[in-house]
């Protein structure tokens, strides 16, 4: 019985060699930032195919370690990998959906939206220069708050992450000095604050940390009901964070599949524009035809049916000329 046993999975394994590659679960891993969007997409897309999308939320810095060591399906992350370096390891990548990072707070007695911060205070609360939510920066963009004289701790990713790319080359082109002594990445070295792994190890530190503040994908905070700042954009206009304002940054993004999608889109001139904005990736190791065949069959059908789901979420979806330079992307690879 075992010998069978055995013989029928060498006879399984022949045929698929033969027959082709054949998924019946796709493993990805990387950005936090989209995990509830792609969480959504891959129970929709098991429901209409069978097929099974396993999606683990570890970070962009480890979604990008994963698909250049080849040992996931796809990779996922927030800071878009330069030609050069996909050249290198041998990848592809191509945008999914947009999105918004904010600063979320946790201040006894100040409501979502009611606190006002701009480039500048933003850059000097996360140098530590700013210490206390009462500094008179922060009373003079907000003269009508009651201020707490409340020392302010600062939260940050300890991974390496896409979310913390987008916030810090946010704060790279809102402030001189930040660009100067930290500059933007997945991973930087902090001035100052407590670390927390993912999207979610943010939001659950400000949520029990009173009178702190730290930086997430939007959805996150929604979900747990955190309080959000207002900014005031390049424009020099106070912007809320929501599906409006993120889609007006986008409206700017130059995203051109010859030097595959890279583009930032953080402090958008957009009058509107909220100023820490970005796009979200998927890498795919070159080389692996018959899985990326797999893996874009479900991007495009999140392409042609995701769009409500990822407007629900606050997600800003691609406009369809983007999706059909994907389209084309993709034919120059994946035979």
């Amino acid at each position: 019985m075992k010998q069978l046993t055995f013989l029928s999975v060498m006879l399984f394994v022949l045929l698929s060699f033969t027959l082709g590659y054949s998924a019946e679960m796709l493993n990805g891993a990387g950005a936090t930032f989209p995990y509830p969007l792609y969480s959504s997409w891959a129970a929709q897309y098991q429901k209409a195919t069978g097929i099974k999308i396993n999606y683990q939320s570890i970070g962009s810095g480890g979604g990008i370690r994963q698909i250049k060591e080849r040992t996931v399906d796809f990779g996922a992350s927030d800071m878009a990998l330069k030609p050069e370096e996909l050249e290198k390891s041998k990848l592809i990548q191509f945008p999914a959906v947009i999105g918004g990072v904010v600063a979320i707070i946790n201040v006894p007695g100040i409501s979502s939206e009611s606190l006002v911060l701009d480039g500048t205070t933003m850059c000097e609360i996360f140098l530590g220069e700013i210490k206390q939510w009462n500094d008179p920066k922060i009373k003079a963009l907000n003269p009508k708050l009651n201020l707490p004289a409340n020392p302010i701790t600062v939260v940050h990713r300890s991974d390496g992450s896409g979310t913390t790319a987008i916030f810090t080359h946010y704060l790279s082109g809102a402030c001189k000095k930040w660009a100067d002594q930290v500059g933007y990445g997945t991973a930087v070295s902090w001035k100052t604050g407590l670390g927390g792994k993912g999207n979610e190890g943010v939001a659950n530190y400000v949520k029990r940390t009173p009178y702190s503040i730290g930086y997430v994908e939007f959805a996150y905070a929604r979900q747990n009901k955190l309080a959000v700042a207002k900014l005031k954009n390049p424009a020099g206009q106070v912007v809320a964070p929501d599906f409006d304002s993120f889609a007006e940054a986008a409206a700017t993004a130059q995203l051109d599949s010859k030097n595959h999608f890279y583009s930032w889109m953080t402090n958008s001139p957009g009058k509107k524009a909220w100023p820490i904005t970005g796009a979200t990736y998927i890498l795919l190791a070159r080389e692996k035809n018959d899985v990326n065949k797999s893996v874009i069959q479900f991007f495009d059908w999140a392409f042609k049916n995701g769009d409500g789901t990822a407007k629900k979420l606050d997600y800003v979806p691609l406009p369809n000329s983007v999706k059909d330079k994907i389209r084309a992307y993709w034919k120059n690879y994946i035979k």
